[in-house]
């Protein structure tokens, strides 16, 4: 699928350079894009909600990843915070 923000040359050059990676590099580049990802979810929740202790932000990014009902079951104890 062709990105909409991209040229149709410059994704073709994209996927050549992602296509020459091996497989450990392209895990490895899969990694730090979930652990990025993460942490932008992370600054967020902070910056909406200073409040929070920073168990209370990695319990607003558990539940925005989980959803309320796998939450809840993980963590019962645990309060539905807003992320």
């Amino acid at each position: 699928m062709l990105p909409l923000d991209t040229t149709p040359e410059a994704h073709a050059v994209q996927l050549q350079i992602l296509r020459s990676r091996t497989g450990e590099q392209r895990l490895r580049m899969a990694l730090q894009l979930s652990e990025d990802v993460r942490a932008f979810s992370r600054a967020g929740i902070r910056a909406r909600h200073p409040e929070y202790s920073e168990q209370e932000v990695t319990w607003a990014l558990h539940r925005l990843t989980l959803g309320d009902t796998l939450f809840q079951e993980a963590w019962p104890d645990a309060p539905l915070l807003a992320s």
